[in-house]
């Protein structure tokens, strides 16, 4: 072949394809390199640990939600829209969710064909003109929440089950009572008083004992008679479980997602921790929280029996990225100490439930 040749007919002799195929696969990296990498498939509800978070539990929304209250909902409407490119702050939720998906990326590396990881949904009787402005929001900070439901002013404690709700947090406590009174474990979130900054790489979930992760029947106890008899009657029944109560399905899923770190030789590297943290005595009535959670096939990684003492200086050296309680005084407590605190609206130790308000339903929740 002559040099004058046109560079095309240089190329289209023997050998001209397999030179074309190095320069087609530099090509194609460096293209895969400026594309965004591929976000996972999202699992089958039923085959994941399904977390349902409202919007104002994820996102900071004062300022819409006084338009709404003051303004009504025409004008909170379209307040969302003229401001819908610009990202909500984040809520109480937020390092939770966030604690979640780094949870789930290492799922992912060492089980990359389960279903098996959290999966979290957005739940808000919002109006689905303001879905843009969420969505742009879950863009902005780079949140995999994939499905969304919103029910324009209507409760969406009904959708619950359907998603197969394993956790189910929002900022409106009503809502969280319904859902309670559905059976599904759920929490009213509060941010902390102070920011304190949590573990990026591990999930640390902190629970109460009586009315959280157990039933109510020792408080019981103790409102009706006493400590005195309370510690005798955990003595007498330390070998007779508690009966569960409504955080214990979270527990158990959390413990199963555990387990598949442990298989892999992880438990000291797991990216999950879990921490009971209770005001029970050890001596007294520890026993017998530590041997029901053994009688349902459970742990926590951590047990620390406070024998009725503040729980907030704890919770600030444990720093989780949420913490359980079904008593307001704990909640506010670890408020105080930096917390993001969820109250557990469960047993005797709450308020008489006040009548179903008949005005129309929040826009956001």
């Amino acid at each position: 072949m002559e040099p004058g040749e046109p560079r095309e007919a240089r190329e289209s002799g023997p050998g001209a394809e397999t030179a074309a195929v190095p320069r087609w696969e530099e090509a194609k990296a460096f293209h895969d390199n400026l594309t965004p990498k591929k976000k996972p498939k999202s699992p089958k509800p039923q085959n994941a640990v399904t977390i349902a978070v409202s919007s104002r539990a994820l996102f900071r929304m004062e300022e819409e939600q006084r338009i709404y209250t003051e303004q009504g909902v025409e004008e909170y409407v379209r307040y969302q829209l003229e401001h819908e490119n610009e990202p909500f702050s984040p809520g109480p939720a937020f390092p939770f969710v966030k604690a979640l998906e780094a949870v789930n990326r290492r799922l992912r590396e060492l089980y990359p064909d389960s279903e098996d990881v959290f999966d979290i949904v957005l739940v808000t009787n919002n109006h689905a003109q303001v879905g843009v402005r969420l969505i742009n929001s879950i863009n902005h900070y780079d949140l995999f929440i994939e499905r969304f439901c919103m029910t324009g002013g209507n409760s969406p404690i009904c959708y619950l089950k359907a998603y197969h709700t394993n956790l189910y947090l929002s900022a409106d406590s009503e809502k969280v009572r319904e859902a309670i009174d559905e059976g599904i474990a759920a929490a009213t979130i509060f941010s902390p008083s102070k920011d304190v900054v949590v573990s990026q790489s591990q999930l640390r979930v902190a629970f109460d004992g009586d009315a959280v992760l157990f039933s109510d029947e020792s408080e019981r106890i103790v409102k009706a008679h006493g400590l005195d008899r309370f510690f005798e009657h955990e003595k007498a029944h330390e070998n007779k479980p508690l009966a569960q109560g409504p955080l214990k399905g979270f527990l158990e899923a959390l413990g199963r997602l555990q387990k598949k770190f442990y298989s892999k030789g992880l438990r000291l590297e797991c990216p999950i921790r879990t921490y009971l943290v209770t005001a029970r005595s050890a001596a007294s009535s520890g026993a017998r929280a530590l041997k029901t959670l053994r009688s349902w096939g459970l742990e926590t990684d951590e047990a620390l029996f406070l024998a009725g003492a503040p729980k907030g200086p704890l919770l600030e050296k444990i720093r989780p990225h949420i913490f359980f309680d079904d008593q307001m005084f704990h909640v506010t407590g670890a408020q105080e100490m930096g917390t993001v605190a969820a109250h557990v609206p469960y047993g005797v130790a709450q308020t008489p439930r006040r009548p179903a308000p008949t005005k129309q339903a929040p826009a956001t929740q």
